[in-house]
């Protein structure tokens, strides 16, 4: 009997796993599918006149009709008709977006600089040119032809509720063709890719997924060909299969971009505390070179010496007064952003900020069959560079060796493994796990990593721990749902990655439901909600933090999440602060707003605040941390003043005062202005105008009053990725006292004299050869 019982076991095991399979390749069978023409000539817009395919070459390509909204109102009619012509020859694929519009005035369209196009109306193209639903090519353009391109990835690590669209990387940037023009009953879109662009099979007969996508600001409508509903996870599990790209190649594929940097600079040598000296240097000349190499077609060597990192993009300003913990600030350097999603992991171990001055780089990305790979090996010689001459570490650097692999499999899962080591000194942290990216169904995907670092550190001493995470989350229209487990031991250490907390055991709730009435103006509402909870290894409670939320999203990129009441519960450790108990016998109360608009098609505005309690993490001397009240908060207006010239006005706050005196602690203000105005789609000119003000109170807080102002200056003449000229100039005030600087007792402020610490000036010129 019990023999007979166990064997329909399997037969059900089986049955389910074939009605699984089943149902996810009817899935993709249920998609349309295209076959993509083949022409002679390359189109214009001169061949679309009067909104119509009119040229010979116009009609001979395939023309796209019944675009579907997917926002607001997902699987309705678009109140505006698009038609998309596609077609092929030897060296480019093209798309021509012919978009109507009964309210031509209405459009919004900007020349403004590349990559910044999504508060105008836009369209774009996406390429999954493997055809695995996981990774994609994505291109689009205003009204203007203005390009903005990125790489998508399926399912991307930690996205939470707002996974669709955090899956794009728009640090990737290629060389292809662009022209737009606005019509008295809309706008012309041309985007042409060339082959030598994209990384695909080197097969005869090419099987590639494709989308289509319009964006409407002003109604707040997605809308996409084929239709990509947001009741399911995932885009390109959605997609259209385009075929008929027969016989094409890249062809050989090198890029070489050579640079040249001329630069006169004046700062202050610190690296010697006691010694901190002037240093000036007139028109210091610096050249280096990047290479790209393709290599069959699938993998990208990327080669550098003597890389520039000058700072041509400047961060954005962040608060870091009262921070516990270190700040991310994300990469801005091209050379470490390019391919970036090949060492994406669910735990940060790749944070490229850490290697600050390489000399020589090699990294090597791309994919056969289900196999994706990334290797990046580098020096760094920054670390020899911070410390004092008499140093014995004076002139060394620090090498780091990345290595990731990942492997696709049923229905856009994925897992992987990661190795990472830097080595300085003598010592070394190194740091190796696996990870796993599963999609559980059309709504639900699990994430999670197992990872243990060794380190040995210049003084001898060793640490080591494990890391682990966990991530499973639900994303569909009305419902979605984030529940995270992170722990990482009191061992644990990544010196190339991006953990700034370890010895807790954290959980994490992220949820949201949303009501779509979605009428002329309100879209939807309903409610949000953010818990955590932290404890150490010993099981100490540190935090517990929920702030439940009310949302409301209207037309015109129109949202307000309100934050009527929240609490949060804070323990500081004896070892934390010497002499410490608990900071808060009892949840602290606070309440916040956030949200955006660009209701007024000239102005952008977005705002974050919040106000309660809070903790004076820097107390003054012989003082411990205590509750106080806290407002913290940001805003940024921006003013589209003419077609041309962007203006981004940003203000940040940090207040801390006493609870009880109601004396403030600390006050951080950040006042920043940013214009840009673009001549030609090449040409443009940016000021930044920055002021940073610390306030302290020296009986409440150890910080010190500081303020500086910055001013960055720079001229772009931007022809394409790899090939521009860049002119700029960076000045620094600050509040130092200038009769120290000579003596040993280094660098301190002085309450009302400002001198210039750091200025500089630079011209720099780059030229993409392709063979």
């Amino acid at each position: 009997m019990s023999q007979f019982a166990r064997q329909p076991i399997r037969p059900n095991l089986a049955w389910i796993l074939g009605c699984i399979l089943f149902l996810s390749r009817a899935l993709f069978a249920a998609t349309p599918s295209i076959q993509i023409p083949r022409i002679d000539t390359p189109p214009t817009l001169a061949d679309f006149s009067d909104m119509q395919p009119n040229a010979r070459v116009a009609k001979q390509m395939l023309k796209v009709t019944g675009f579907i909204v997917r926002e607001p109102a997902d699987g309705t009619t678009p109140t505006q008709n698009t038609d998309t012509y596609l077609a092929y020859d030897d060296h480019n694929i093209y798309a021509v977006f012919v978009c109507w519009d009964t309210e031509p005035q209405k459009i919004r369209a900007r020349m403004t600089r590349r990559e910044d196009i999504f508060s105008d109306d836009s369209a774009e193209i996406m390429i999954d040119t493997f055809h695995d639903a996981r990774r994609a090519y994505a291109f689009a353009v205003n009204p203007f032809g203005i390009q903005w391109d990125a790489l998508w990835t399926e399912g991307s690590i930690g996205t939470g509720t707002a996974g669709d669209y955090s899956g794009f990387d728009p640090s990737f940037d290629t060389v292809w063709r662009s022209d737009g023009r606005l019509t008295d009953r809309g706008y012309l879109a041309l985007i042409a890719v060339p082959f030598k662009s994209l990384r695909f099979p080197q097969t005869d007969k090419q099987v590639w997924g494709i989308i289509l996508n319009r964006s409407i600001p002003r109604t707040n409508e997605n809308i996409f060909w084929p239709r990509i509903s947001n009741r399911i996870q995932g885009r390109f599990n959605q997609a259209a299969t385009a075929v008929g790209l027969e016989r094409i190649s890249p062809a050989r594929n090198v890029q070489l971009i050579p640079y040249g940097i001329f630069r006169s600079f004046r700062d202050i040598d610190q690296r010697d505390p006691n010694h901190p000296l002037f240093e000036s240097r007139t028109f210091k000349p610096d050249v280096g070179l990047d290479g790209k190499f393709i290599l069959h077609g699938r993998f990208v060597l990327d080669a550098t010496v003597n890389p520039d990192f000058s700072q041509i993009e400047s961060d954005e300003p962040q608060i870091t007064v009262n921070q516990r913990f270190e700040v991310f600030f994300p990469e801005k350097r091209p050379f470490f952003l390019e391919n970036s999603n090949f060492f994406t992991a669910p735990i940060n171990l790749v944070f490229t900020r850490r290697i600050a001055h390489p000399e020589f780089g090699l990294r090597l990305t791309g994919k056969s069959g289900p196999w994706a790979v990334g290797v990046l090996a580098t020096d760094d010689r920054s670390p020899g560079e911070i410390v004092p001459p008499t140093d014995p570490h004076s002139g060394d650097r620090a090498t780091f060796a990345i290595a990731r692999v990942s492997r696709d499999i049923l229905d856009q899962s994925t897992i992987g493994a990661i190795f990472t080591d830097r080595e300085f000194g003598g010592g070394y942290n190194r740091v190796g796990g696996i990870d796993a990216n599963l999609k559980l169904n059309q709504n639900w995907r699990l994430q999670g990593a197992a990872v243990a670092s060794s380190t040995l550190n210049v003084d001898g001493t060793h640490s080591a721990g494990p890391g682990y995470k966990l991530d499973l989350e639900r994303a569909g229209r009305k419902l979605n749902l984030q529940a995270l487990y992170l722990d990482y031991s009191p061992g644990f250490v990544t010196e190339t990655g991006f953990v700034n907390r370890v010895d807790i055991r954290e959980q994490q709730f992220n949820g949201g439901y949303t009501v779509r009435p979605e009428g002329k103006y309100l879209i939807s509402w309903g409610p949000t909600i953010k818990q955590f909870s932290i404890w150490d290894h010993r099981g100490t409670a540190l935090d517990y933090f929920v702030m439940p939320g009310f949302r409301v999203d209207l037309t015109r990129g129109t949202w307000v999440n309100f934050h009527p009441f929240a609490y949060d519960d804070v323990y500081l450790r004896p070892q934390d602060y010497s002499g410490l108990t608990r900071v808060s016998d009892y949840p602290q109360p606070f309440w916040g707003i956030e949200g955006a608009t660009s209701w007024v098609k000239q102005i952008d505005f977005t705002w974050f605040f919040v106000s309660g309690a809070g903790v004076n993490f820097n107390p003054s001397a012989g003082r411990i941390p205590l509750i106080g009240h806290e407002d913290q908060g940001n805003a940024t207006l921006t003013f589209h003043a003419s077609g041309r010239l962007r203006i981004d006005n940003t203000y940040l706050l940090e207040h801390i005062r006493e609870r009880d005196t109601h004396l403030t602690a600390v006050t951080n203000h950040i006042l920043r202005s940013k214009w840009n105005w673009q001549f030609t789609r090449e040409l443009s000119a940016r000021v930044i105008l920055q002021y940073t003000g610390v306030l302290s109170n020296p009986l409440l807080s150890s910080l010190s009053p500081t303020k500086n102002f910055n001013t960055d200056f720079l001229i772009t003449y931007l022809i394409h990725p790899g090939t521009a000229i860049y002119v700029g100039y960076n000045s620094n005030l600050q509040n130092l006292d200038r009769r120290l600087i000579p003596t040993r007792t280094g660098l301190l402020t002085t309450p009302d004299d400002f001198m210039n610490d750091s200025r500089q000036f630079f011209v720099k010129g780059s030229y993409l050869f392709r063979f």
